[in-house]
């Protein structure tokens, strides 16, 4: 699972400077799903156009993991920015781009057999990179 992740990182990085930053983006195991794992996303940019973004993350996904990893992801979860839960990670684990794994833990309620959590942040500056301007 550690190589699907490492691709998924890559895939977050260019979604973000694309469309703008992610408050989650982690992958789950499910205890009632013990072989296939969630890819849960929350963003401003997400929550104003599920359907759209839902496309754009699902394409994306579909581009950077061949078909024996993708039977690894059961799907794709789109989490309000507003959802408590997402408050509960953001308050514990601050992550960037990277990768933070954890086992066996509860968050907010919610049991997590075990998680690598991509990007989690409170930050709310949401617009995507922009390239630097130089003057002539």
């Amino acid at each position: 699972m550690k190589e699907i992740v490492e691709k998924l990182v890559r895939a977050e990085q260019e979604m973000a400077a694309e469309k703008g930053a992610f408050l989650l983006f982690a992958v789950f195991l499910r205890e009632d799903a013990p072989d296939v794992w969630d890819l849960i996303v929350a963003s401003p940019w997400v929550a104003e156009d599920k359907p759209g973004s839902l496309r754009y993350i699902s394409d994306k996904v579909r581009s950077i993991l061949d078909a024996s990893e993708l039977v690894k992801l059961s799907r794709i979860v789109l989490i309000e920015p507003d959802n408590p839960a997402l408050a509960a990670f953001q308050q514990a684990i601050h992550v960037e781009h990277r990768i933070a794994e954890f086992k066996d833990s509860v968050f907010s309620g919610l049991r997590i057999k075990h998680a690598y959590l991509i990007t989690s942040r409170q930050d709310t500056n949401t617009e995507p990179s922009k390239p630097a301007t130089h003057p002539k």
